[in-house]
């Protein structure tokens, strides 16, 4: 019965996809405004069908019904119901199914939002979304159906892959990451909207200002979601190895954050038309190659799914997808034509354009060091491997150029400067940037490029301060309040922008947090016997005993150490080994004891098996780690604060564009009225 409602749930979208196509686009040309009503309520059936769907496959795997395909492979009455609920993005068809019912929420919000609106663009936006949706529905109707029948129905089954039942925090990675990604259909589908209507004035892009930063937002939390799931889970002790699917969910972020920066400079000044088009046209498409790379097993990686002939079908829409947006490109090309030039070298957008260029090389390569070894099995038949050393050697200047220009860019005004005002700028953030390398010097850091990070990082956080400092007392000028009440004004009043330079400060402190844990990180393995210690450190880890339970799901051997620190002691850790049924391999679940200083790790690599009598341990102590989610939660705060609806009271507020929270520089002084 599931089966059949999920079967049929998943036919009723793709049908309402195709008329929501054909309507949205047809009537779009035809200025239909009944075409366009289709449109809207066909996206609103479409939610509601793939919401049956969704709900129905969760029942199936709550209540065991192994007659339903999907969950006789992954699922399994020993699975706790929190897994067993999140398991339906655990597998190739389950988490289509998740991405069909996101982009169906998407597609019915933006009809929604968009229902009283008389822009052209709505319906074309509309029907390129269920262009979309007929791709993805269509797998779901065909080669990757959750929904067959199995008869008889096995009594029980393997449940999830043990990867993604030895953690909470597969329940927040994975749906971070879709809704990042599928959200970044919606300035997709405007920009392929202006290109069809020939409308390719500014509209296009403040009609997506918050439906690109939201999903921004979500792209970046679930990135850093996912280091801290491999930190927690893998025991290696690392964040980032550069896999593969790592990086296909870092490609469309960079690209994405290329996009947030130029589109000011059209906006502001009418420049990069045609840039920004692509720009956003290439983010959607290296979203659609990192659910390639996820879904056809093209490139070994521990989250790669090998599955029949999702891979060819996905690059067959890639190249559907690249194919139409040049071709209408080019038939635009006429009017992308922009009125706007650079007046100044030294300027606002100046700083935008390199910015994105160093975007664009990062993407780039990136891209390259994760698609070389599937070129050249392609080209010779020989298997290669891109490593950490060619990324970080990539990463490390650009990253540092990027955070130098994240500093510039605020204080810098449109057009052109001069030199007083560079100098009235730059001086004290400059000296902020000395102070802080000199104190990392003094501190005992050594290594040249982690002096550099931290010297850039004192720069850019005190630009960031000097705005705020700027707004509060733009603020109390104008409207002769307090300092906390000046403060909250400016963060309700033009929360764009001071958004803005909330995610800028967390993705400073994330660089910083991934300068030093990447240089401080000392470690050691050791066989120890009951009662014997080992030093690592400040830290003296003694070695208590083993010991093994049997749990639901698997069978967990752990190990009890006890830790001390200048003859304090600081408690237990009990780093584990879990074994579950049917893997060959158990799965090493370190023990983390976290400081803002730094974390001791603790990964439990061998022990006897017999009386528990000695113990290997890895022990690693990585600095400035804590910070990495600290930052990650400062960037969200951000992103929401960024698209939270702004307040006005008093005389207008002149809002500036949602993505110019980023780099925008104060106006407190030369524009009063936008704070």
């Amino acid at each position: 019965m599931l089966s059949m409602i999920g079967s049929v749930s998943v036919i009723v979208a793709l049908l309402a996809a195709i008329v929501v196509a054909f309507s949205g686009i047809v009537g779009g040309f035809r200025r239909s405004e009944t075409l366009s009503n289709v449109a809207r309520w066909g996206s609103y059936l479409m939610f509601a069908a793939m919401t049956v769907a969704f709900v129905t496959m969760e029942i199936a795997l709550l209540t065991h019904d192994f007659s339903v395909d999907y969950v006789a492979r992954v699922g399994s009455r020993e699975t706790p119901t929190y897994y067993t609920a999140i398991s339906l993005w655990s597998s190739l068809d389950g988490s289509i199914l998740f991405w069909g019912w996101i982009l169906a929420a998407y597609q019915a919000l933006v009809a929604f939002v968009q229902r009283d609106s008389e822009s052209v663009l709505t319906p074309f936006a509309l029907g390129v979304m269920g262009v979309v949706s007929i791709f993805f529905f269509g797998l779901l109707a065909g080669p990757a159906s959750p929904f067959g029948l199995i008869s008889p129905a096995p009594a029980n089954g393997p449940g999830p892959n043990p990867l993604l039942q030895n953690h909470p925090l597969m329940g927040l990675h994975p749906p971070m990451l879709y809704f990042g990604y599928v959200g970044l259909t919606v300035p997709f589908a405007f920009a392929i909207a202006a290109l069809l209507s020939g409308k390719l004035d500014e509209e296009w892009i403040r009609t997506t200002r918050r439906w690109t930063v939201a999903p921004w937002a979500f792209l970046s939390v679930g990135i850093i979601g996912g280091a801290w799931w491999s930190y927690e889970v893998l025991g290696w002790g690392g964040y980032w190895a550069w896999d593969p699917v790592e990086n296909a969910s870092f490609l469309p972020w960079l690209t994405a954050t290329a996009f947030l920066h130029s589109v000011m400079v059209q906006e502001r000044r009418g420049m990069l038309k045609t840039w920004n088009l692509t720009l956003i046209i290439s983010t959607f498409l290296l979203v659609l190659f990192g659910t390639f790379l996820t879904r056809s097993g093209v490139l070994e990686s521990v989250h790669a799914f090998t599955e029949g002939v999702i891979g060819p079908l996905f690059l067959a829409f890639i190249a559907f997808v690249a194919i139409i947006s040049l071709g209408l490109i080019g038939w635009r090309s006429d009017r992308l034509h922009a009125p706007g030039h650079l007046d100044g070298v030294v300027s606002r957008e100046s700083a935008f354009i390199l910015n994105n260029l160093l975007l664009v090389a990062f993407t780039f390569t990136v891209l390259l060091g994760t698609t070389f070894p599937l070129i050249v099995e392609a080209v010779n038949q020989n298997r290669v491997s891109v490593g950490p050393p060619y990324f970080n050697k990539v990463s490390v200047p650009l990253g540092l150029m990027l955070l130098f220009l994240m500093g510039i860019g605020p204080a810098l005004p449109w057009r052109r400067t001069s030199p007083e005002k560079l100098k009235r700028s730059f001086v004290i953030p400059t000296l902020v940037g000395l102070a802080s390398a000199a104190i990392a010097f003094l501190l005992g850091l050594r290594s040249v490029w982690p002096i550099v990070t931290i010297g850039f990082a004192g720069f850019v956080m005190a630009t960031i301060v000097e705005e705020f400092r700027k707004g509060i007392s733009a603020r109390k000028r104008i409207a002769g309040v307090s300092t906390p009440v000046a403060f909250w004004q400016i963060l309700t009043r033009n929360n764009r922008r001071y958004g803005g330079y909330v995610v800028h400060a967390g993705i400073v402190v994330i660089i910083v947090a991934l300068a030093l844990s990447g240089t401080g990180r000392t470690e050691r393995e050791v066989t120890l016997n009951q009662g014997e210690h080992m030093v690592l450190g400040d830290y003296v880890i003694q070695y208590d005993e083993v010991w093994g339970e049997q749990e639901p799901q698997r069978f967990v051997v752990g190990s009890t150490f006890t830790i001390f620190r200048e003859g304090e002691n600081l408690g237990q850790l009990q780093p584990r080994m879990n074994y579950y049924t049917g893997s060959q391999q158990p799965i090493a679940t370190p023990a983390v004891r976290s400081s803002l200083k730094e974390d001791l790790y603790l990964t439990l690599m061998a022990f006897d098996q017999e009386r528990g009598a000695y113990a290997t341990v890895r022990a690693i102590v990585n600095p400035a780690v804590p910070w990495l989610w600290i930052g990650g939660m400062i960037v969200a705060l951000g992103g929401i604060l960024a698209v939270a609806p702004q307040r006005k009271a008093g005389r207008p507020v002149i809002a500036t564009s949602l993505e110019e929270v980023a780099l925008a520089p104060q106006q407190a002084q030369e524009e009063p009225a936008t704070v």
